[in-house]
């Protein structure tokens, strides 16, 4: 019913996820984790997991339960994902008792009228309830909001960021706002009466978002929607917003950009060493090295040095 996403297609009968399903999926899974000597959380998203009928969950929970006892070393706990107003102390203890670890909240936004416009239908104080409850429980708690909804603004974005942050997660996901055709978002676009933020506008606030998250320790395990190109039925919904493999590069490019600059402004040379973990090698030069080709137009070149468990680490070269 939310204003961005058809769940009753998602939630057909023929798409319904059964206990056989889950088990076909995790042995099939077992093998891979284990050559390549690997571990993982067994997830339950893509829907309102605890909306689901309690019998029902319970017999997917008990069947990924099984997993974690008889394959403890590959699975290493259950994570799921849920609106803030399906949220109860009955709910959690029947989590907590088949071994989910993680409960994440789909907020979207914490402004009123945001909520509100893109038909919620919970509020911000449900958000804080709840996260004080998952907390309470002992679950590690993850958030996730959209930029670009109809009724938002950068503002009213960093508001959201800033209040998800008071909450003190653990994890965080950010998701530029896509466009669905059969949407209530879709046909408002198609009638050309709302429009999400431009790529340029999504990169520089999810920058700053994912630099509001980071420095305050709060890991974001995914920025962006990305769908498959495999996926031609998802993709042909599609008609409008931001998504993609790129996007997340793109602001966490932008994040690094801004970083070095700021250093390299308040220094007396044009030359760099940066030390940093071989996996943020490519985040730090940019999509397309586009951080080394703007920084470069202003004077600035740097070297880049591998070292171990660094984020990012500059010195001058004099």
């Amino acid at each position: 019913m939310c204003s961005f996403c058809d769940q009753n297609k998602t939630t057909k009968a023929e798409n319904s996820v059964s206990a056989k399903d889950v088990r076909e999926v995790l042995e099939n899974y077992v093998l891979s984790l284990k050559q390549r000597n690997l571990t993982a959380q067994i997830g339950f998203f893509g829907g309102t997991f605890t909306a689901l009928d309690r019998d029902y969950r319970e017999e997917l929970l008990s069947t990924a339960n099984d997993y974690l006892k008889k394959e403890p070393e590959i699975f290493t706990g259950i994570r799921c994902s849920t609106r803030p107003d399906y949220i109860d102390e009955n709910i959690l203890k029947q989590l907590k008792n088949y071994g989910v670890n993680a409960v994440e909240l789909g907020v979207q936004s914490m402004d009123e009228e945001v909520l509100e416009l893109n038909n919620r239908r919970h509020t911000s104080d449900d958000v804080r309830r709840s996260a004080k409850l998952i907390k309470a429980y002992g679950f590690e708690l993850g958030v996730q909001m959209m930029t670009g909804l109809l009724g938002d603004t950068p503002e009213k974005s960093l508001f959201t960021a800033g209040e998800l942050i008071s909450l003190k997660p653990d994890t965080a996901r950010i998701y530029p706002t896509v466009i669905l055709k059969g949407t209530m978002l879709g046909d408002l676009f198609e009638r050309g009466e709302y429009e999400t933020f431009s790529l340029e506008e999504t990169v520089e606030l999810c920058a700053e978002i994912y630099k509001r998250f980071v420095e305050k320790n709060i890991k974001v395990i995914r920025l962006g929607l990305n769908i498959s190109s495999k996926d031609k039925e998802r993709r042909n919904e599609i008609i409008g917003g931001n998504y993609g493999l790129q996007l997340g590069e793109l602001c966490i490019g932008r994040y690094y950009y801004k970083k070095m600059l700021e250093f390299m402004q308040k220094s007396e040379t044009k030359k760099f060493k940066i030390y940093t973990d071989r996996k943020n090698i490519s985040k730090i030069n940019g999509h397309k090295s586009e951080n080394r080709i703007k920084l470069g137009k202003l004077g600035y070149t740097y070297k880049i040095k591998e070292k171990q468990g660094e984020n990012l680490w500059i010195e001058n070269v004099f």
